[in-house]
C-alpha cells in the first residue's frame, strides 16, 4: 500500500527544519555580537541590517565606502571573501582560518566569538 505522508508529519518536518535555522540564526547573531564587542564596537550593531556591515569593514580595516559594492551581485562576493580574510588577520589568524571563515562561517564565526582570539586592531598609520 502506497501511503502519503500527512499534514501533521509535513507541518512537524517544517517545524523542525524552521527551529533549526531560527537556531543557527540566533548562533550567527550572538558570534557577530560578541566579535564586534572584542574589536570594542557596540555588540548591537550585529543586528542592525546594512550599518553591521558598516561596522564589519571597520573591524576589518576595510574602507568602509565598501558598503556600497555589497549591493552589486558577484562583486560582493569578493569583498565579502577579502573582508573575511582581513578579519582572520586582525584577530591574528592566518589564511587556513580565512578558509574557514569563507566556507563555513556557522563554525569559525563562533570559534572567532568565543575562542581566546584578540583583536589586534588596524596598524598604525603609514607616516
Amino acid at each position: 500500500m502506497n501511503q502519503q505522508p500527512t499534514d501533521a508529519a509535513a507541518a512537524a518536518v517544517g517545524t523542525g527544519l524552521l527551529l533549526f535555522i531560527l537556531i543557527v540564526a540566533l548562533i550567527m547573531i550572538v558570534s557577530v555580537w560578541k566579535i564586534f564587542t572584542k574589536a570594542g564596537q557596540p555588540g548591537w550593531a550585529a543586528i542592525v541590517p546594512i550599518y553591521n556591515a558598516v561596522v564589519f569593514l571597520k573591524i576589518a580595516g576595510k574602507p568602509v565606502w565598501w558598503v556600497l559594492l555589497l549591493f552589486i551581485p558577484f562583486v560582493s562576493l569578493i569583498i565579502t571573501i577579502l573582508a573575511f580574510v582581513a578579519l582572520a588577520e586582525k584577530f591574528g589568524k592566518g589564511a587556513g582560518y580565512a578558509v574557514g571563515l569563507i566556507f563555513l562561517p556557522v563554525v569559525f564565526l563562533p570559534m572567532l566569538a568565543f575562542g581566546d582570539a584578540r583583536y589586534q586592531g588596524a596598524p598604525p598609520p603609514l607616516s
